[in-house]
């Protein structure tokens, strides 16, 4: 901080003037980096002394400058008497937008407005610093905006009508809307028919399952144009170009509220017009040489995979359908045998229970963007480094309860720290957390460890592994038929939910993989992580503290 604040002082001034805030003189100054206003002392009386106060907004975290007239469009003959007397009492007056931070990560939309001692002065203040604004090559210009009218409390075209589309505006940016029809349209929007070339970045209104289309939709488009076959497990995916904006508003918000800190469309809104970039990880997923799916959060076999499949049979329950199948799944017990194999991430800096959570500037993620610069440079160490590991694979055979591969810490606000509270967005790996079968108390004594600060991965039947790449392949058992009852297992604390046994019988011959939210039809999966993928509107959570 004390070497920003240096060179922030060496920078020359570009502006510098005495202009009046709310009838307040201030002197205010401009340079590359920072606009500052500070109180100008006046002479106290009665002895009274009082510090004059001082604010400064970095340039790249301002949204807009406009003419102070020219901000309000009158709707109503009220509307038009405010304005006239906002332009009676503020002439020669502009107005600055800025960022500000309050609590739990969220951001505002702050104004400031300036009364300048002529008109030529209060041009010149709007052209500086529009043309220090315009310098800044990563805030986007025009936007392809998908909104989807039916996820959540189908609110997103409120959200995006009334939060969102007021600030794009103010900061000069350009969106083309498309209101969402059906399932997968944006994905096959996005993969036949956008013209890509047009915009800056695409924007989701919606959940999890919204940005799962633009994801898919976008990553497809990019490996066709690249002609890569996305069947092939080992194909080297091409990082797609376009950043990808999240509006929440749908039921799950998991990805932005990772990488963002909070579900709020303001905020998100906010990080899209300064232009902030966070690189992420994808997962793709195969079964036998077939492309699946991608994923960019949570792969769950076992518990979370029966808890996904038993919802979707209760989705008129709403979300209380994910807590009834929690229960259900718990008391079920269910335990799958499988083969685990993977290939560890030995080159990585962090590892899964240090403790050194991803935050905005994360070093780790960071360090990994170096290392795959200099990587694309030197193509053939990359492919002998890959040909050299491929003995280094582990193999590890059992009954588990769950299998779990976290791309990301999986936060939210029922599990503040997540499945995996030291996985990283952007460092080429996942973290596959392998549950064997244990006592049911054991299982809720880890399940519960996720909703407070104890480290989940501290028992013996859990062990967590940092991985660029594994393979799952189900042994499946013969099944058992209903009719012969003797057959059945006899089980302590064997609690059937309904009036049968068949959804607890735990020799099923496999569960269903939860990618994302969304059911797997194959058991048997091979799973690789491709480093930064793609690119987010965001920039990390940011440490609390340095909100004000």
């Amino acid at each position: 901080m004390t070497g920003q604040a240096e060179d922030t002082k060496s920078q020359p001034t570009l502006l510098s003037s005495k202009l009046l805030l709310q009838h307040q003189a201030v002197e205010a100054a401009l340079n590359r980096h920072v606009f500052v206003w500070k109180e100008i002392e006046k002479s106290q009386k009665r002895g009274i002394s009082k510090t004059p106060r001082s604010h400064t907004v970095p340039v790249s975290e301002i949204v807009a400058i406009h003419h102070a007239e020219d901000e309000e469009h009158p709707k109503s003959k009220w509307d038009q008497k405010k304005k006239l007397q906002f332009s009676q009492l503020f002439t020669n007056a502009f107005t600055v937008y800025y960022v500000t931070r309050t609590k739990h990560h969220r951001w505002r939309c702050s104004e400031a407005t300036f009364s300048c001692s002529s008109p030529e002065l209060c041009e010149q203040w709007i052209q500086v610093t529009r043309e220090q604004l315009s310098l800044l090559t990563n805030r986007p210009k025009r936007l392809l905006v998908y909104i989807n009218p039916f996820g959540g409390k189908r609110r997103g075209r409120r959200i995006y009508e009334e939060k969102v589309a007021p600030v794009f505006h103010r900061a000069g940016i350009f969106a083309d809307v498309i209101v969402t029809e059906r399932a997968n349209h944006a994905r096959d929007h996005l993969t036949t028919e956008a013209n890509l070339d047009e915009y800056d970045g695409v924007v989701c209104v919606g959940g999890d399952g919204m940005f799962s289309e633009i994801l898919h939709g976008l990553v497809a488009r990019t490996q066709t144009d690249n002609k890569v076959d996305q069947n092939r497990p080992d194909a080297e995916l091409k990082s797609c170009m376009l950043r990808i904006g999240i509006i929440p508003a749908g039921s799950t918000d998991c990805i932005c509220f990772a990488t963002v800190g909070t579900n709020d469309p303001v905020t998100s809104a906010l990080h899209i017009i300064i232009g902030d970039s966070q690189p992420m990880d994808v997962c793709s997923v195969h079964h036998n040489d077939v492309f699946l799916r991608y994923s960019v959060s949570l792969l769950g076999y076992g518990f979370y995979g029966d808890v996904l499949a038993d919802s979707e049979k209760k989705r008129w329950l709403g979300p209380a359908r994910y807590d009834l199948s929690g229960v259900k799944a718990f008391l079920c017990h269910n335990h799958y045998k499988g083969t685990v194999s993977f290939l560890p991430a030995e080159d990585n800096l962090g590892h899964p229970r240090d403790k050194l959570q991803c935050r905005f500037g994360c070093s780790i993620c960071q360090h990994k963007q170096s290392s795959k610069d200099k990587l694309r440079e030197t193509a053939d160490e990359e492919t002998a480094a890959e040909v050299s590991s491929s003995s280094s694979w582990k193999v590890i055979c059992g009954k588990f309860i769950a299998i779990n591969a976290a791309n990301m810490s999986c936060a939210c606000p029922r599990s503040p720290k997540g499945l995996s509270p030291s996985a990283h967005l952007a460092d080429g790996s996942a973290d596959l957390i392998l549950v064997r079968k244990c006592s049911r108390l054991d299982f809720f004594r880890h399940l519960l460890r996720h909703t407070n600060t104890d480290d989940q991965f501290d028992h013996s039947f859990v062990e967590v592994h940092r991985v660029k790449k594994f393979h799952f392949e189900p042994l499946d058992p013969q099944p058992l038929l209903l009719e012969n009852q003797s057959e059945l297992p006899k089980k302590p604390g064997f609690c059937p939910m309904g009036s049968t046994q068949t959804t607890c019988i735990p020799s099923a011959a496999h569960s269903s993989w939860n990618c994302d939210g969304e059911i797997l039809n194959h058991a048997a999966i091979q799973v690789s992580v491709h480093c930064q993928l793609i690119r987010l509107f965001a920039r990390g959570i940011e440490e609390q503290q340095q909100c004000v």
